[in-house]
């Protein structure tokens, strides 16, 4: 065989690999939106915490018997949630937000299986390099943290208030959203360079829109926490007021920015309408696919957000506007990775090794 031969033939079953990876990959990524999609449902529909128990390796099967849903839902009345909210449910009553927090929970099991053998099958035929092992392995821990900071989000609502702390809501939501990106990078990473070209203003420039887009996302999560997105249902005024009284009542006044639901909703309304206006002139500045999509899922985003307030917090409005954010996330993303270059060769370092 000659050399030209067996480096097509190397070159054939790199890109096998690569191709296999890339779509276990992006199935991953899809289950991991609907994850964030199924989390806001369960989230706005105050089914959360209709489940009081964590068990990760047992909780797979819902209550089997009309003895074991009685007794699921004394175990719920006896929560702050039960006792001072719902004290009149009756076994009906509770299936309709146990069935939502039980899907949440058990997508979460499916993704992890989803994600884990196929891992170990890579692994072990000796499909993975070093380097893309490490990588696979960051989402599987990311992952397991991600189930263990979910219980800990709903054992703060579990001790002696019918609602979970909104900072752990807005670390379960980053978190997720952290795995996502991480994913969908990866699967940009592994799709090849050919659209790819080094232009380094617009990389930056992304990175900028990506932190803001996350500091405007956990600002949105300490809204649904705190409840505050229905305190003030107007737009672009809030309650008819552009600066609306009660904004530093708490002491000390950077307090207000973290628990002082006005203050809070008027600070993701800013932080959201900055990162329109720097999407949409990034998208002006430069002419790229990439950069167009951007744009109008920036101006969708706002429409949803919009549409959110308007509506009084409407459960599907509110549903596609966090999926709208990690959307425009995604095309974000995506701007940063066609404004980078990678080095020759690196690709074929990170996909897979043979013997």
């Amino acid at each position: 065989m000659t050399p030209a031969v067996a480096s097509r033939m190397v070159e054939g079953i790199m890109q096998t690999t690569s191709a296999a990876v890339r779509n276990w990959l992006i199935v991953v990524a899809a289950m991991i939106l609907l994850m964030i999609v199924l989390g806001a449902l369960t989230r706005l529909t105050e089914s959360g915490l209709s489940m009081v128990e964590w068990r990760p390796v047992t909780g797979w099967l819902p209550p089997m018997s009309d003895a074991a849903w009685h007794a699921e839902l004394q175990k719920y009345l006896s929560s702050p949630q039960g006792r001072l909210v719902d004290r009149g449910f009756d076994v009906d009553e509770f299936k309709q937000i146990f069935w939502l927090e039980y899907l949440h929970r058990l997508w979460g099991r499916v993704i992890g299986v989803a994600f884990a053998l196929p891992f170990a099958w890579f692994w072990l035929r000796g499909k993975l390099s070093p380097a893309l092992r490490l990588r696979l392995l960051v989402i599987l821990i990311l992952g397991g943290l991600q189930g263990a900071l979910g219980w800990a989000m709903v054992a703060s609502g579990l001790v002696d208030r019918p609602s979970v702390s909104h900072y752990r809501l807005a670390a379960h939501l980053l978190l997720a959203v952290a795995l996502y990106a991480y994913t969908v990078w990866l699967i940009l990473d592994l799709g090849g360079s050919s659209r790819r070209r080094a232009d380094s203003g617009t990389r930056r420039v992304a990175d900028g829109l990506i932190a803001l887009l996350v500091v405007t996302m956990t600002w949105g999560a300490l809204t649904a926490g705190l409840r505050a997105g229905t305190s003030h249902n107007t737009y672009p005024t809030m309650s008819g007021y552009w600066l609306p009284p009660g904004l530093f009542e708490l002491s000390p006044w950077w307090l207000n920015m973290f628990e002082n639901g006005t203050t809070v909703q008027f600070v993701h309304r800013l932080l959201a309408h900055l990162l329109v206006l720097g999407v949409l002139l990034l998208a002006l500045r430069v002419r790229r696919t990439e950069t167009a999509l951007a744009g109008a899922m920036a101006l969708l985003q706002l429409s949803l957000g919009i549409a959110t307030i308007l509506s009084g917090v409407n459960v599907g409005i509110a549903t596609a506007h966090q999926a709208g954010a990690v959307l425009l996330l995604t095309t974000l993303i995506n701007v940063h990775y066609r404004a980078t270059t990678a080095s020759d060769g690196s690709r074929a370092r990170a996909v897979a090794t043979w013997a």
